[in-house]
């Protein structure tokens, strides 16, 4: 490689955490400081109210402060990973990111505090003074014995949560990595030997881990850069060593890793050899976890023993043990609780999480995120990705409850189903929007055909579907096709078993199917012959003729192709004088609520009558949501300050709504800055007969509609739920390529939803 090369990737790096803006952390308000009102209540002399409110109660500082939702995360650079004791100073960019990782995975709010003090005492004497500013304590890259000392004066001292990732963190997630390699190699933790390297925090720390999942001390065999930890030795060793203290002739790590069923290594490159691997037990399980080089290569034990269980530190590898799997979603739970301290139970908790989330079926999107992975449980995948949304819902709930249980949560939660559901619905961002229907779901048991059955991410969606509705998935595609692409994915559900299969290339039913299509296409130039060839093609076709046949309830189409092409054989098929495709509608979700936007699709031009229909069929579907419809007709023209023909299009489907009484309020035409902000409304027209912030937007083509709908999923980070096809009495929907398998899970919901329950 040269130089050249070299130097890129260091760049880029800097460049990084350069631009566009120094570091990787700001500071945002939460509230309005819009006027002097927003900031006499934030400043002087509201601000006295909340103070006084403190010193009255001091519990009421995490309703009144940011308190309740703020880590501290503490350093004195002594040992950051892979770098050493870099000064306090130089850690500071390692802290930033962590903060933003706790911000990421947990959202919860940070602090980095870097503090140039070596005495530990002194350290902790300035940690505990900082007690009143946080809900949780993160120590982080200080070196041994000096973290022990620190967390030991601080968790004494403060009533808050205190936890040093770098051991309590690592442990957790070797715990996790354990319990699902002993499952894989059929060993349990009372019965194996451990050799261990490397008598720093984080290895002490897994090692007291493992004693609390059922590893026997006297099977555990510590050894550090001196050799083994026996009695009686005097050089470099501390009251955590001693306790790994064994009576024994034996002194070096070639020696005592002989018939060790699990080694762990948090030591240094290389110091275990292939021979090594060699001598350890059947079924080997070798956490090499030594960064950036491990202590053996990954290729270099599995050529020593094929069969052995290998994880280490590193990303290129499968199998990285990783804390970010573990510290956002300790302090989650713990200060969802108001937990007083991280204890055993909590860890433990955290453990179980970890390990049962790996033994289940991957989410899709972790798959999306580790695309090419082998992501199904196994000696290759025994701990979640980090991006596992998951994560949050099963592990922070699993530590509130272990410390509810064990009675130091100061703010106990009530209902803990519930706690789950919601931390599930910050991390996917319908699931609180989309609450709703799938409660209405869940009361019929839809059958949902999908056109694309052999596509992953319907695949995925139909596991879901089994797990969270009572609907019942129906996949058209081959059934070998789809039972390989099940296995490759992870997926527990196989074809028949779970769910039924229609095979284009050889179904009982193709006869009936071609028939029907033929009988329903006949006068509209389609013969036998061509009906055939489409009956053994065309999914589209096939799942609608499905449907028209009620073998099924709803169509699921468009995973690939276009939009109007699957809605050619949709409207052949299902569409009559009751039913025909009128509208698309997007609900696309924001970060401060939703935003429905139509039609996207189906009318390139719509006249004023299929306007208003529009914007009836979409007040209908947005009640589904349990929010009330507030419909805009959006343009260039407003308020008919413009004569061009979209606005005239607009006013006219205003007219003829107002032929009839209207259960949602609706207003235009207007720009669309006037549709989302009502005090300029008010200003361009007042007295005008809408309230509030428009939710629903309408559009005088579907060129400005979908390009409005694209720029909200990509620029402003929306996700979308959609297309939902109106008109069609919920017997089929079309949706876009770049759908998701939650997008589909979702959609698989709105379609399962019988037609009574929405009008």
């Amino acid at each position: 490689m040269t130089d050249n090369q070299n130097d890129a990737p260091r760049q880029a790096a800097l460049d990084y955490h350069e631009f566009p803006k120094p570091g990787k952390l700001e500071i945002r308000a939460t509230k309005p400081m819009a006027n002097g009102r927003d900031l006499a209540r934030a400043y002087s002399p509201g601000v006295a109210e909340a103070c006084l409110e403190i010193k009255t109660d001091p519990k009421t500082a995490s309703r009144y402060t940011a308190r309740g939702n703020l880590v501290g995360v503490v350093t004195n650079g002594s040992a950051v990973l892979g770098l050493g004791n870099i000064g306090a100073l130089a850690s500071k960019p390692v802290m930033e990111g962590k903060a933003v990782l706790f911000k990421k995975f947990a959202n919860i709010d940070c602090f980095d505090i870097e503090l140039d003090e070596t005495d530990p005492e002194k350290l902790a004497e300035i940690v505990c003074a900082l007690g009143p500013t946080f809900g949780a304590i993160n120590l982080e890259d200080i070196k041994a014995p000096d973290c022990f000392i620190v967390e030991r004066i601080c968790r004494e001292r403060m009533d808050i949560p205190v936890f040093h990732d770098d051991q309590h963190g690592t442990a957790i997630v070797v715990g996790a990595a354990a319990t699902n390699a002993l499952h894989v190699a059929g060993k349990r933790f009372e019965d194996i030997k451990i050799a261990s390297a490397g008598g720093g925090a984080a290895g002490i720390a897994c090692l007291n881990m493992l004693l609390k999942l059922g590893v026997k001390r006297e099977n555990i065999w510590l050894c550090d850069i001196h050799g083994l930890v026996y009695e009686g030795r005097a050089e470099d060793m501390n009251p955590e060593k001693a306790a790994f203290a064994q009576k024994s002739d034996l002194r070096s790590l070639d020696e005592v890793i002989a018939g060790a069923d699990l080694f762990l290594g948090l030591s240094g490159p290389n110091v275990v050899t292939p021979d090594m691997v060699r001598s350890m037990a059947k079924r080997p399980v070798v956490f090499a976890l030594a960064n950036p080089n491990p202590e053996i290569m990954p290729d270099a034990a599995r050529a020593a023993v094929p069969d052995a269980i290998i994880a280490t530190g590193r990303s290129d590898f499968p199998n990285q043990v990783n804390n970010v799997l573990c510290f956002p979603f300790i302090f989650r739970g713990a200060l969802d609780v108001g937990a007083t301290e991280i204890n055993d139970a909590m860890q433990v908790a955290c453990v179980q999480g970890i390990a049962e989330l790996a033994r289940a079926s991957t989410s899709a999107e972790a798959a999306a995120a580790y695309r090419g992975e082998q992501m199904t449980f196994g000696a290759d995948y025994l701990i979640p990705k980090p991006f596992d949304p998951r994560l949050s819902g099963i592990v922070s709930s699993a530590v509130a409850g272990a410390a509810m249980e064990t009675g130091v949560a100061a703010r106990p939660i009530a209902d803990l189903e519930q706690y789950k559901a919601d931390l599930d619905a910050s991390v996917f961002k319908s699931a609180l929007l989309m609450r709703p229907v799938f409660e209405a779901a869940r009361t019929a048991a839809r059958r949902i055909v999908f056109a694309e059955g052999e596509d992953e991410r319907v695949l995925r969606a139909a596991q879901a579907i089994l797990e969270e509705t009572t609907e019942q998935p129906i996949l058209i595609g081959r059934p070998d096709v789809i039972a390989r692409r099940c296995e490759r994915a992870g997926l527990s559900i196989r074809p028949e078993r779970d769910f039924n299969i229609v095979n284009p290339e050889n179904d009982p039913r193709y006869r009936d199917y071609w028939e029907t299509y033929h009988r329903v296409m006949a006068r509209r130039g389609v013969t036998p012959d061509l009906a055939r060839a489409i009956m053994r093609t065309n999914t589209t076709a096939i799942g609608a003729v499905m449907v028209q046949r009620d073998e099924a309830d709803c169509l699921i189409c468009g995973t690939f192709g276009e939009f109007r092409w699957h809605m050619n054989y949709v409207n052949q098929v299902l569409g009559s004088e009751m039913h025909h495709p009128h509208g698309a509608l997007s609900l696309v979700i924001l970060e401060d609520g939703p935003l429905f936007i139509a039609d996207t699709h189906v009318r390139v031009r719509p006249e004023p009558a299929d306007l208003a229909e529009t914007a009836i069929g979409a007040a209908r579907h947005v009640r589904r949501f349990g929010i009330a419809p507030k419909v805009a007709f959006c343009s260039q023209s407003q308020f008919g300050n413009q004569q061009d023909e979209g606005g005239k299009r607009l006013r006219a489907a205003l007219v003829l709504l107002d032929e009839a009484p209207r259960d949602f309020s609706y207003e235009g035409e207007m720009n669309i800055d006037a549709a989302l902000d009502p005090e300029l409304r008010e200003r361009l027209l007042p007295g005008n007969r809408m309230e509030g912030a428009a939710n629903v937007l309408i559009f005088a083509n579907s060129d400005a509609a979908s390009g409005v709908r694209n720029i909200l999923k990509m620029k402003a980070g929306g996700l979308e739920v959609g297309p939902i096809l109106m008109g069609m009495g919920n017997r089929a929907h079309i949706v876009t390529p770049s759908i998701t398998a939650r997008g589909l899970l979702n959609m698989a919901a709105i379609a399962g939803t019988p037609v009574a329950h929405y009008g």
